[in-house]
């Protein structure tokens, strides 16, 4: 009987947890994903992130936990389950001795379309991803952009309501790489998406949310606009000739501590969005103190990153 899902959550994961032996690959993992969400998914290698793929998709069995797909159970429903789900691995599964049109029409049939269906759903492929013109062109000399779009062209031919995409703008060229990430963002309009990568610079820039996998436990789970927020600078790199006043340094308005970094070097924390740049410029005119260097610490996401997982390290 068919599962009629009024509420826009697609993908809900409960307590997903994955043993190999003695070897816990994922520890009690829970996350759900809305229509029109895009998830950068970012972990090191070996941290769990394949594992945890496999188990949405259904190509591997977790120990524990729950995994509803558009509010199918992938172990108790999982051909209605698998049937939501539209995935691009990082090699795409493309025949090059076929045309685009064959090798899609020959897609929408394993993906279960009626007859009737099948070059509706092409014509609608195409159009998504910009293969218009390209349905008699033989795969194999399409350049590699083109045939990452073909891949994922097969992914949402059924019009699925999640869609995966593994890695999908490596060995791209720069001009290809910000196709893809356009067609990423439009894809989000209608679908869940989850991108799975190791290219920080693609989840700012085609993601709303991110999460980060490390040791198989969720260390990060964090919208965009939440990264943005981090990644604002609340801590300034200080160097005076002369040694300062540390108690006038930590008494400034919005400054929340100072580190001591030896060698006349201070580091400055302040609140978020009031920076106190021109405040210790000047204390450091007014008193002579002579002021060498004056820096905010900017946080990128890779900062945040190797912070976040470094930190999950120290605390195991």
């Amino acid at each position: 009987m068919a599962c009629t899902h009024t509420m826009s959550t697609l993908i809900e994961i409960n307590n997903l947890t994955r043993q190999f032996g003695d070897h816990c690959a994922v520890d009690d993992v829970s996350f759900s994903l809305n229509k029109g969400e895009v998830l950068g998914f970012l972990g090191p290698n070996g941290a769990g992130k394949s594992t945890t793929m496999k188990m949405i998709c259904g190509n591997l069995t977790p120990t524990v936990g729950e995994i509803k797909i558009n509010g199918y159970d992938m172990l108790e429903q999982p051909k209605l389950a698998k049937a939501e789900l539209g995935f691009l691995p990082e090699i795409p599964p493309v025949y090059p001795d076929l045309t685009v049109d064959e090798f899609l029409g020959y897609c929408a049939k394993l993906h279960g379309l009626r007859k009737n269906s099948v070059k509706k759903a092409v014509t609608r492929g195409k159009l998504k991803c910009g293969l218009t013109d390209m349905g008699q062109r033989l795969i194999g000399n399409l350049s590699k952009g083109y045939q990452q779009r073909v891949g994922i062209a097969q992914a949402i031919l059924h019009n699925p309501s999640v869609i995966i995409l593994d890695e999908p703008t490596v060995g791209l060229d720069p001009i290809q790489i910000l196709e893809i990430r356009e067609l990423i963002r439009e894809l989000g309009n209608e679908h869940s998406v989850i991108l799975s990568t190791h290219i920080l610079p693609e989840v700012q820039q085609s993601c709303s949310r991110v999460q980060i996998i490390h040791h198989g436990k969720l260390v990060l789970n964090e919208s965009i606009e939440g990264l943005s927020q981090r990644m604002k600078s609340t801590r300034l790199t200080v160097r005076f000739h002369e040694h300062p006043d540390e108690d006038a340094l930590k008494n400034l308005a919005d400054v929340t501590g100072l580190e001591k970094l030896g060698q006349g070097k201070y580091r400055v924390h302040h609140h978020q969005d009031t920076p106190v740049s021109d405040t210790v410029a000047r204390l450091a005119v007014t008193n002579n103190w002579g002021l060498l260097e004056l820096t905010p610490e900017k946080h990128d996401l890779e900062h945040i990153f190797l912070s976040t997982t470094q930190q999950s390290t120290i605390n195991e």
